[in-house]
């Protein structure tokens, strides 16, 4: 299937909510089958309609469209490997309708590799260039840490082979575990000695056994804060201005930090320069009552440990360390949307399975 994609924001419409959407996608279901049946007018009829609406729904949704086969028109949906957008993107799709002539689905699939290659410039990636293999570190044996071996590997197109290489990995294992289960990622033209190489075939096979040894490992793993010690830091940055953290110190001593492996950060920022790059007293109450309210939802007990927090120089973040990533970016986001009109808001979730985010709170 042959994918025309688009992934430029354009103006707004009144679309809230995802029934809304889709109620607006049937009702010109037609004309847009027509548009990228026929390949005429696309761009106007369906790409920048589209673009809109998804806008409207929720930042960093994108989509690829194209013919799934003749009668059949194929819509993706893409998270473009944004771990926080990816709930938003799979539970679009599960409310979609059954529409004539449509097929939905969540994040780009993978591919047949016995058929599939990538060419870039003067560069083809397929299974018979590329291979790999796993390093081991005995400080952190659950990292899947890899190393993809390119044949025609050179330093001066190294922009192009890695970009390349994303590409291929992306459309082998398919959006969601080629976002979600490697740790550490390189790529390499030379095979060092003593090192077996596995074709890239196998990688699936691969990735899927230490996923589901890792599972076994930690599925039943839980924490309860109720009693943990909390502690105080205050320092000066290097421009003088004053920093305050708190963090949970028990916690951060925990042996099986890899069984919340998600690292959200949340990251608040307020107009301090009239108090040293503290925030107003109004601030800090606002900052305070999101954090509660963040705390309330995301529970310990249920895989949601809250680690601490810094305020410094207009800025304060607020890190939890979680189970998985879906929930976690839903409630952050519903709740973030309710403190909209007080507070400017971002968040990010990361992989960190050994919690290397926090180890400045240890040192603090």
């Amino acid at each position: 299937m042959k994918f025309l994609r688009r992934m430029f924001p354009s103006k707004n419409e009144n679309i809230a909510t995802n029934t809304e959407f889709w109620d607006w996608f049937s009702a010109n279901h037609k004309k847009f089958w027509k548009a990228v049946h026929d390949g005429e007018k696309v761009e106007e009829v369906f790409f920048d309609k589209m673009t809109s609406k998804l806008t409207q729904i929720k930042d960093g949704i994108y989509f690829l469209t194209g013919m799934h086969d003749s009668q059949t028109a194929e819509l993706i949906l893409t998270a473009d490997t944004n771990i926080k957008n990816i709930v938003f993107v799979e539970d679009l799709i599960k409310s979609a309708p059954n529409i004539d002539n449509w097929k939905f689905t969540a994040l780009k699939p993978e591919v047949n590799i016995s058929k599939f290659q990538i060419n870039m410039e003067n560069h083809t990636f397929s299974a018979e260039n590329l291979s790999f293999y796993a390093t081991y570190d005995d400080d952190y044996p659950d990292e899947i840490d890899l190393t993809i071996i390119y044949d025609e590997f050179n330093e001066a197109e190294k922009d192009i082979i890695v970009n390349g290489v994303y590409i291929y990995l992306n459309n082998l294992l398919g959006e969601l575990s080629s976002a979600t289960i490697i740790d550490h990622l390189q790529i390499k033209g030379n095979n060092p000695e003593n090192v077996e190489l596995i074709p890239i075939a196998k990688l699936k096979d691969y990735l899927a056994w230490r996923e589901s040894e890792f599972e076994q490992k930690y599925q039943h793993k839980r924490y309860s804060a109720q009693k943990d010690n909390w502690g105080s830091f205050e320092a000066a940055l290097s421009n003088g201005k004053p920093y305050f953290a708190i963090a949970n110190t028990t916690v951060l001593e925990w042996d099986h930090k890899a069984s919340h492996p998600w690292v959200l950060k949340i990251e608040i920022y307020y107009e301090g320069e009239d108090n040293q790059g503290l925030p107003t007293p109004e601030d800090n109450h606002s900052m305070n009552a999101f954090e509660e309210e963040l705390s309330n939802m995301l529970i310990d007990t249920e895989g949601y440990l809250n680690i601490g927090r810094e305020t410094a120089d207009n800025l304060r973040e607020i890190f939890f360390a979680c189970r998985e990533f879906r929930e976690s970016s839903r409630i952050t986001y519903e709740i973030i949307s309710r403190y909209s009109d007080k507070l400017k808001i971002e968040y990010h979730i990361y992989k960190d399975k050994y919690w290397q985010t926090f180890e400045r709170f240890k040192y603090s």
